[in-house]
């Protein structure tokens, strides 16, 4: 029956708020728990500190629930305890150690549900004074001391540490409050003696003060030991010395004995008692020699330094000249700067050249010969009296002579514009002075002593073949110069004096026709022409010709493009140049002017057969009347008509009529005629029409004849007079 109420109450439980636990006897939910340090956060060593745990719990019931305090340090469990009470958790700690300090939190379990209160710190400050103590305070020399240091009191984690004169010897880790070492004491004498330590407390660390100290007396052994050098003065290179290392006050024990000779950091030679050895000095050698006593854990020394005088001194290897080329001559000499007269004749000390087959010896440390194409180490080997010194490394690198440098302009080169002139060689060694020559004349010179640096030199010239004139001159030794070819560039000459020329010329531009607009300049090619008509900024026609000219082809000109048009010309100078203005009148085409004098000549043409046509007819109504008559009408004859003819004009009406005679009759009377003789006759018509053949008074009527003739309307050929004036007809 009981498992069926728990297996109840736990299904029961998973449907109701997660704060909340549901049992067979009464519901309960955890509404907070908290954590408390009395008296305080921060307290001192010695303190009782208690840790107060609080849950607050809400059941139905009237019943305690069965709970669980669980207290953490540092998220590591320190105390758990099952309870049935709703009283408070107490963690006491008693008189609290630096090592009690952290970061405590506490957490409650009640039927599987659990709350954790917020975490607090604990803080505790000072420790207690260390205690040293010795096993003796006066030992011999070589012997063992025993010291031991505690922390009364402390619990945790320690570091201990052992100090002689201030001086750190040793460092112990324990996990109690107390710890022991053995130690020698370094020297001979009276030696203060103390300890400290450090607990452990995550992620802290807390040092105590240092520890009562204590006086140690070390006693030295008579044992001691003898370092004897021969001889000990005037000591020179090459002399043989003799040296002993050997023990004094010596009394037998068990302890094991060692002696060591060395000579600076070479061991010479080792023994028990007494150790001897002979050698060559060198004064390049150490001159500290040293003789070691070892007995048990007793170490004794003694050093002597001797003073050796030089033979002679390191040889040295100089080169001459100083900088050297390939494949030139070139001296090396080997030489000692010092030796020591009193003991050495100078034709004692020999010289050689070690792996020199390229120099040739000159005499005793001369050595002569052409320099190698590539580097090379040369060594000297210095040799007297069986002492034997190497010269340092000499590192001859032949320097490669500059090859005839190249010349070059950078940009275009524009006459009367200054210009940059690059002067280079392929191959040289650093560095090389470069001089610009003109006419070789030197007009400036420049260093290169990189390799990113150039040689450039500014220059302007006024002339094109001037550019001719200038060379380089590349060196970088002794050597004569090496003299480079001369400059040779195009030289771009600015643009001048623009013209504008039209083809056809302007007074024969007509509609229809093509029109040439040529451009042209004085100046280097290539040259941008650019056409253009005043009033608009945008060019007509922009080309690039290699030339000096160039046109612009207007087809089929109209009365449009009349105007005025001007070119401007621009060449790598940069200089842009315009022409002059040039006004185009478009006149009339050819076949326009035709038609309208075709159209004019029709209209002549037609006036003149109008006129022809108009003067034929009255020369018809003449060829009817041969002889005008001028006549006088009688008043009384006719007065109406008078009155009439008077109103109806002033003026008699007359006719022309051109008569021709062809063959005179008689010649001798008849003047001689050419071609063909024309009378006009002047004839008086009636208002009728016709001739008026009455007789008026004061009309007269003229005949003009070739000849006289009585009849008036006929012709006789044979009669030819001309009278002076007509006569009257009756």
């Amino acid at each position: 029956m009981g498992l069926l109420l728990l297996f109840t109450s736990t299904l029961l439980s998973s449907y109701f708020h997660p704060g909340t636990v549901v049992s067979a006897q009464a519901l309960f939910t955890i509404k907070g728990i908290t954590l408390s340090i009395d008296p305080s956060a921060d307290v001192t060593r010695d303190t009782n500190v208690t840790l107060r745990c609080h849950a607050v719990v809400s059941s139905s019931g009237q019943e305690v629930l069965s709970r669980e305090y669980t207290i953490y340090k540092d998220n590591t469990v320190m105390y758990t305890k099952p309870s049935s009470t709703s009283e408070y958790l107490l963690y006491p700690l008693p008189e609290a150690r630096v090592s009690n300090s952290g970061k405590y939190k506490c957490k409650i379990n009640i039927e599987g549900k659990q709350m954790t209160s917020n975490t607090e710190k604990l803080t505790v400050s000072g420790l207690s004074k260390p205690v040293l103590q010795l096993n003796t305070s006066v030992i011999s020399e070589g012997d063992e001391l025993m010291a031991r240091c505690s922390a009364p009191g402390e619990t945790g984690s320690f570091y201990f540490y052992f100090y002689e004169d201030s001086k750190e010897i040793q460092e112990v880790q324990v996990q109690s409050n107390q710890a022991e070492v053995k130690f020698r004491s370094s020297s001979v004498g009276i030696h203060r003696i103390h300890c400290a330590y450090t607990v452990l407390v995550k992620p802290d660390s807390f040092k105590s003060e240092e520890s009562n100290a204590v006086l140690v007396s070390v006693r030295e052994l008579p044992i001691t030991a003898v370092l004897e050098i021969n001889p000990q003065h005037n000591i020179y290179e090459g002399d043989q010395l003799v040296i002993s290392c050997t023990i004094n006050n010596f009394l037998r024990s068990s302890e094991k004995v060692l002696l060591y000779l060395s000579q600076g950091n070479r061991l010479l030679r080792t023994g028990e008692t007494k150790v001897n050895h002979s050698m060559v000095v060198r004064a390049q050698e150490p001159r500290e020699f040293e003789c070691k006593l070892e007995i048990g854990n007793v170490v004794k020394t003694v050093t002597k330094t001797i003073s050796v005088t030089e033979l002679f001194s390191v040889p040295t290897l100089t080169i001459s000249p100083a900088e050297v080329f390939q494949r030139d001559y070139m001296t090396i000499t080997c030489r000692s700067e010092s030796y020591a007269s009193e003991k050495l004749n100078k034709n004692e000390l020999t010289y050689s050249l070690e792996a020199a087959q390229n120099l040739l010896p000159k005499g005793n440390g001369v050595f002569h010969g052409r320099a190698l194409l590539n580097d090379f180490n040369y060594t000297c080997k210095a040799t007297a009296k069986g002492i034997v010194k190497h010269s340092n490394t000499l590192l001859v690198h032949p320097k490669v002579h500059v090859s005839p440098p190249k010349i070059s302009v950078l940009g275009r080169v524009v006459l009367g514009q200054p210009f940059k002139i690059l002067c280079k060689s392929d191959y040289g060694d650093l560095p090389i002075n470069y001089t610009l020559v003109k006419e070789y004349d030197q007009l400036s010179s420049a260093i290169v002593k990189q390799q990113h640096k150039e040689a450039l030199f500014t220059v302007t010239i006024s002339k094109t073949d001037e550019i001719h004139k200038y060379m380089c001159e590349a060196k970088n030794g002794p050597r004569e110069g090496q003299l480079g070819r001369r400059l040779n560039s195009t030289v771009t000459v600015p643009l001048s004096d623009t013209t504008l020329t039209v083809l056809p010329t302007v007074s024969d531009v007509s509609e229809g026709n093509d029109l040439y607009l040529i451009c042209g300049v004085k100046g280097s090619p290539p040259v941008t022409f650019k056409w253009y008509r005043e009033g608009s900024e945008q060019p007509l026609f922009t080309t690039m010709s290699e030339k000096n000219h160039s046109d612009y082809r207007i087809t089929s000109v109209s009365k449009e493009h009349s105007g005025k048009y001007f070119c401007k010309a621009v060449n790598p100078a940069n200089n842009v140049v315009s022409s002059n203005t040039v006004n185009i009148e478009v006149r009339l085409a050819l076949w326009k002017k035709a038609v309208i004098g075709g159209f004019c000549l029709v209209v002549v043409a037609v006036l003149v057969v109008v006129f022809v046509l108009c003067f034929r007819s009255k020369r018809g109504k003449m060829n009817k009347a041969a002889v005008s008559v001028w006549s006088n009408r009688p008043p009384e004859d006719d007065a109406a008509s008078d009155e009439e003819s008077s109103v109806e004009s002033n003026e008699p009406d007359v006719e022309y009529t051109e008569v021709v005679h062809p063959h005179p009759v008689d010649p001798a009377r008849v003047p001689l005629r050419r071609g063909t003789d024309t009378v006009y006759s002047e004839l008086q018509n009636s208002p009728h029409g016709a001739a008026d053949h009455h007789d008026y008074q004061g009309s007269v009527e003229y005949a003009a004849l070739n000849g006289e003739q009585s009849e008036i309307n006929h012709y006789h050929p044979e009669v030819n007079s001309y009278p002076d004036l007509p006569e009257p007809v009756d």
